[in-house]
């Protein structure tokens, strides 16, 4: 895993060595002494390298203060790369999971820290203009793979509900919206909270879904275009692959500023394959002849995004938001609503 760190942050701060004792119990080969860094990412979740004389780990826990209910769920997170991992799926290998509050002060598990590339614009800049088709190519692959997989052979036929999801997701992220008073209301934003769960398309899929699949959140060789881990599997569940795979075309409609999106960029020039032809590999990857409501899924998807970023700047308004990027995020929050709006315009509304 690879990303600039900081020293923690005040707000973010444990006891290294009570840490330290756990991992001596926990964590087969481990052996101090350890440091511990933050890294800069990690707008939900706070995300550590720990370092000791023979290798690094990554810790991810939960937030310190109040949380929203179900939020922040480090357990679920370390449950599906155990899953994953146990048929090769690129994930970090994890070593254990924490439920014990006097450790740190809040859950945590403890993975792998795998060196590679991390790619925080979908741009792929400093790969050569012949190679970056393939890095798109195994994102794309990566992706349709994961909702291939068979969720009950994995023993997670309960890790979400079968069915629904896009509804459930639309309730989920109004009712936080609604209830999240510290960061305000915005216009689009209320019209799609009317406008979506009156236009859900009737066919429905059920797979493992990653939740939040962007150039930014996977690891990649140092010199290939392989994944070696797909990282944050916070927002993880069983849900509707093509509302997952709409998530990571949204690349292709956000601006540079925000997910390092690639709206207006030259893509042919760039070796960048287009939104119709990416569509279309995932399509025969698995088995589809095309996706008909995918403007829906999209704007489904911005207004999802919209909605995280209002709990990063109610999170913000509070003092418990985990990044140091969390101020940059949440003054986007208006243009990511009117963007999400914009997709539903598309659509006639």
């Amino acid at each position: 895993m690879s990303g600039s760190t900081m020293p923690v942050r005040e707000a973010h701060r444990f006891d290294v060595a009570r840490l330290a004792e756990w991992m001596q119990a926990n964590v087969a080969g481990f052996s101090g002494p350890l440091t511990v860094e933050q890294f800069q990412g990690g707008q939900s979740n706070p995300t550590y390298r720990l370092v000791t004389p023979a290798r690094s780990y990554v810790l991810r826990r939960k937030p310190p203060g109040e949380l929203l209910k179900g939020a922040h769920a480090v357990d679920r997170e370390a449950r599906v790369l155990t899953a994953l991992a146990s048929v090769g799926f690129p994930v970090a290998h994890v070593h254990g999971l924490c439920v014990d509050d006097s450790v740190i002060g809040t859950w945590f598990y403890v993975m792998d820290m795998v060196e590679g590339r991390v790619f925080w614009e979908a741009t792929f800049p400093g790969v050569p203009t012949v190679q970056r088709d393939a890095y798109f190519d195994a994102m794309n692959a990566t992706l349709a793979a994961l909702h291939q997989l068979d969720y009950t052979a994995l023993g997670l036929a309960d890790y979400g509900r079968v069915g629904g999801y896009i509804e459930r997701q639309i309730s989920r992220w109004s009712r936080q919206y609604l209830e999240d008073t510290d960061a305000g209301r915005d216009p689009h934003m209320d019209r799609l909270l009317a406008w979506l769960p009156e236009h859900i398309p009737p066919a429905d899929e059920t797979a493992i879904v990653h939740g939040d699949y962007r150039a930014d959140n996977m690891i990649f060789h140092p010199s290939e275009p392989r994944i070696l881990a797909v990282l944050d599997w916070e927002l993880s569940t069983l849900g509707h692959p093509l509302a997952d795979f709409a998530y990571h075309v949204m690349m292709y409609r956000m601006p540079p500023d925000i997910l390092g999106g690639i709206a207006g960029a030259d893509l042919a020039a760039l070796g960048i394959p287009d939104e119709a032809e990416y569509v279309a590999r995932y399509c025969r990857r698995t088995g589809r002849d095309g996706i008909a409501d995918l403007d829906f899924y999209i704007a489904f998807n911005m207004f999802r995004f919209a909605a995280i970023v209002h709990g990063i700047k109610g999170r913000l308004a509070r003092g418990t938001a985990a990044s140091a990027n969390a101020p940059a995020m949440a003054a986007r929050f208006e243009r990511i609503a009117q963007l999400a709006w914009q997709q539903a315009e598309r659509m006639g509304a």
